[in-house]
């Protein structure tokens, strides 16, 4: 069996493989990790399976174990191929997530109309998604830490200050000084996500951890905070 490159040498390489599934072919991607204890599986958006390969695993044992996981992936599929789907570009008549709900976006004489909203852009380009986004940022920054300050008022939970930011992989966070950042795309999402994101950020300022005692403090913030998660995972690709 052919052993991977010691990790502390050099970097290892990762190496690719096929698998069929079905009337799918689905590539592999082998990637050695010098802290995995065990061999993880991962089907990527783009359709690639990532094969997480511990320090001493080899191809061999890889592509055994994702024979053992056939079904698993299968499944992955299925999953992908029923969630909402963004569209590639927001033009007119596209429609864009807005408040929980999709949202057409339409022409008016030099303006754009999605909802409530009414905006009028530089120019009426192939791609409207630059001047939306400008837009949906803009009532982020006015709605978003106006609506923090109030729940925190609720429990008398003290915040030093509020940012909006274009974060890439985190709805919000929350730093040991009092800093709440929320992400602007939450104005895309339902109301009760968006007070999930914001009570779970709160509760932080308790408990800066994710121990038992921090789920309790969320559990009783917003009581319906796994409904949010579940709505979160579901749609999360069309908050963009």
């Amino acid at each position: 069996m052919t052993l991977f490159p010691s990790f502390f040498k050099s970097k290892p390489a990762s190496r690719t493989g096929a698998v069929r599934i079905g009337h799918r072919t689905v590539p592999l991607l082998f990637v050695p990790h010098p802290r995995a204890r065990r061999y993880l599986l991962r089907l990527r958006a783009d359709g690639v399976a990532r094969v997480t390969v511990p320090r001493r695993g080899t191809i061999s044992a890889a592509k055994a174990f994702v024979a053992r996981n056939l079904a698993w992936l299968e499944q992955q599929f299925q999953r992908q191929a029923a969630q909402p789907q963004t569209p590639a570009a927001w033009s007119i008549g596209a429609e864009l997530l807005f408040r929980g709900v999709p949202t057409r976006i339409e022409a008016e004489t030099g303006w754009l109309r999605f909802g409530t909203e009414r905006i009028k852009p530089a120019e009426l380009a192939a791609d409207l998604r630059p001047a939306l986004q400008t837009h949906l940022r803009l009532l982020a920054r006015r709605e978003l830490p106006a609506r923090v300050r109030e729940l925190a008022a609720l429990h008398q939970i003290a915040v030093n200050r509020i940012t909006i930011r274009n974060q890439k992989t985190r709805w919000g966070s929350c730093s040991r000084r009092g800093t709440i950042s929320l992400n602007w795309r939450l104005i895309q999402a339902p109301d009760f996500v968006r007070d999930y994101i914001i009570w779970h950020e709160l509760a932080h300022r308790r408990h800066m951890n994710h121990s038992p005692k921090f789920w309790q403090e969320v559990a009783q913030l917003c009581p319906e905070y796994r409904e949010a998660e579940t709505w979160l995972k579901q749609h999360a690709k069309l908050l963009r």
